[in-house]
């Protein structure tokens, strides 16, 4: 048999016609996940930067607030004294662009039901009926703000982090918490919601107030460091707005993997296939991510691909993430070295103060960003980066790449900075070290593999990011020679 809540198929009698017709027609009464749902787990790590943060981190799925400790951390004569997180938001509706996408393939959908009924040669409803029938919630006004799941992300990340470190999250620090936030909805109601989750870790059972009656304010909005892309005449002029700068995206959607799913997904839905392009598939993959997530619900739109789609589908959002974020061009990760050079002013700052026996100033700086914040951060600190860049043409040679979007920056996903302070050090370049979490599991450094680095090897070995990396320099454009020498 096969379950869903409130739902019970029985299967063992029917025959094959009329087993996938139950199928199908059950889905709009039956799509409340269970929480090993096969299907949902089988797409679900391909999702990119739609995945949710507990498919990357699987151990929440059974206690989401429960703090799970890297046996890597340190402890015992090593004692936290600053955390620097930079966060992305928490789950989040689609864009209105995705939206009206999605209602362009449902109105074709809907269109071809009016002609034929919705029925399949066997009499049958099929697929594409059940998906035109199937209620399309999303509305403009959703425009990526943050949902509640999101704010549920956010609220469990915070009771983690402060169960994890316990002192520099401490009652007698709380009014001493820096919060920095993208100026967009989505980022700022995700710093509120964390700022929840640490009231409700402060005082378990009480309603948390307003933000901005808690007692440190709202935070701060800085674009110029959470969204430092939006700020880079070179980036914005050479990534952003040229139009050849994602060749290799728009030459995979016309490429051999992508024009398979094509045909594959009109012959499913019964659509002619000149009415279909990548940007509606992609759509669609991503509707079956948006429903997991935001309802945790199982729509019919993930039962229109298999693994091997998934695969497809994940390579091109990783495509346009490589080639806008990553290491597709140099001024992408470039563009973020005011960012990370601000990370590294709050540990000098806490260092210089712990060395004067001076109380930390700002023992937790909280900045809340996108994937697009975080993605290259870590591409200018070496990351993630494969042999060979990712191109339209070695899909099948990048199938173990390092480079996926979906492990790296889900939504909630966090880069944590922690220093330490180290007793019995017996030099005092042993006295301060630094560990570095992706989604709060200890993240190698990335040229070393080592676990753990003392401060000052660590300053060194980015040396010329934090030196000469200035921003007014790096996002300049190459201007023209106007003058002419007089002859």
């Amino acid at each position: 048999m096969l379950r869903a809540p409130g739902c019970l198929l029985r299967t063992s009698v029917a025959p094959a016609a009329a087993l996938a017709a139950a199928l199908l027609s059950s889905l709009a009464r039956c799509s409340l996940l269970e929480p090993r749902d096969p299907v949902a787990s089988s797409l679900s790590p391909y999702f990119g930067t739609k995945t949710r943060y507990e498919d990357v981190n699987p151990v929440l799925l059974s206690g989401p607030e429960a703090p799970w400790r890297d046996p890597e951390l340190l402890e015992g004569t090593c004692t936290p004294v600053q955390l620097v997180a930079l966060i992305r938001h928490g789950t989040r509706y689609p864009t209105v662009k995705q939206i009206r996408k999605l209602r362009q393939l449902h109105g074709l959908l809907q269109a071809r039901g009016s002609r034929d009924g919705g029925a399949s040669s066997t009499g049958s409803r099929d697929l594409g009926a059940a998906l035109a029938d199937w209620p399309l919630w999303y509305a403009d006004w959703m425009d990526g703000q943050l949902v509640e799941k999101g704010r549920q992300d956010m609220r469990q990340l915070a009771l983690r982090l402060a169960s994890l470190f316990p002192a520099l999250f401490s009652r007698e620090n709380y009014g001493r918490l820096r919060l920095i936030t993208s100026s967009k909805h989505r980022c700022m109601d995700s710093s509120a919601a964390f700022l929840q989750g640490l009231w409700q870790h402060y005082h378990p059972g009480l309603p948390p107030p307003d933000v901005a009656d808690m007692e440190f304010g709202p935070p701060t909005v800085n674009d110029k460091l959470m969204r430092f892309f939006d700020h880079c005449e070179k980036f914005l002029t050479e990534v952003e707005k040229n139009a050849t700068a994602l060749y290799h995206v728009e030459a995979f959607k016309t490429g051999p993997e992508m024009q398979n799913i094509l045909k594959k997904v009109a012959a499913t839905l019964q659509v002619p296939v000149n009415d279909l392009n990548a940007d509606l598939i992609q759509v669609a993959f991503f509707t079956c991510s948006f429903d997991l997530a935001i309802k945790g619900v199982k729509s019919p739109w993930c039962d229109v691909f298999d693994i091997d789609d998934a695969k497809v589908l994940e390579y091109l959002n990783d495509l346009k993430q490589y080639w806008k974020r990553g290491y597709g061009y140099t001024i992408n990760s470039r563009s973020s070295c005011t960012l990370f050079q601000d990370i590294f002013q709050h540990l000098d700052k806490a260092v210089e103060q712990k060395q004067r026996s001076q109380p930390i100033s700002s023992p937790v700086i909280l900045q809340f960003g996108h994937a697009e914040t975080l993605l290259p951060l870590l591409s200018l600190m070496g990351y993630f980066k494969d042999k060979e860049p990712l191109t339209a043409y070695n899909y099948k040679k990048q199938m173990h790449r390092k480079f996926r979007s979906g492990l790296i920056v889900p939504y909630a996903s966090n880069l944590i900075f922690v220093l330490y302070h180290c007793e019995n050090a017996k030099t005092p370049k042993e006295q301060f070290r630094v560990q570095m979490l992706l989604n709060e599991k200890v993240l190698p450094l990335a040229y070393s593999q080592e676990t753990v680095s003392f401060y000052e090897d660590l300053k060194n070995h980015y040396k010329d990011i934090l030196q000469s990396c200035q921003t007014s320099e790096e996002c300049e454009l190459a201007r023209a020679n106007s003058t002419s020498d007089e002859l």
